[in-house]
């Protein structure tokens, strides 16, 4: 089933210059970009998409680390893409994630982990719907899929 995810590329990615190689890895993998654009976080819609870390001890920093710079927010979409997104990423502390992975290869952080993700279908429709408008994510028939998927896949 085509799912589409959300994918924020941190402060840390931007200040080290991996943008680019970050969305490699991505469109490498097969998956389709609808959606990208760069902003700066705010600490309400921040709030906002943390809040299930208010009760943390590290709410605040993790707030104010990703206030430092702006931020790349993107849509990516394809069979099973969040799954495939998660696995691409690997686990969030970066010391613990293996090589290969984008935190694996690019983090040594719990915090500073490169990228944001969403971890479900329920979830990444909650953040797309956070940080897009419906005019921002894009239809478009990429020509690859045939060449990625069988034909029964999508």
């Amino acid at each position: 089933m085509i799912e589409k995810t959300l994918v924020i590329l941190k402060p840390c990615t931007m200040q080290r210059g991996l943008i680019g190689e970050i969305v490699n890895r991505f469109e490498r993998k097969g998956l389709r970009l609808a959606g990208m654009k760069m902003i700066q976080l705010t600490d309400e819609i921040l709030s906002e998409h943390y809040s299930h870390l208010s009760t943390k001890p590290f709410f605040q920093r993790v707030k104010d680390s990703m206030m430092t710079a702006p931020v790349i927010i993107c849509c990516w979409e394809g069979v099973d893409a969040i799954q495939a997104v998660r696995t691409l990423t690997g686990p969030t502390n970066g010391r613990l994630a293996a090589p290969g992975t984008i935190r694996g290869d690019y983090s040594m952080s719990y915090q500073e982990n490169i990228v944001h993700a969403s971890d479900s279908p329920e979830t990444a429709a909650i953040e797309l719907n956070r940080f897009f408008k419906p005019e921002e994510l894009f239809e478009y028939k990429q020509v690859t899929f045939p060449y990625i998927y069988a034909c029964d896949e999508y």
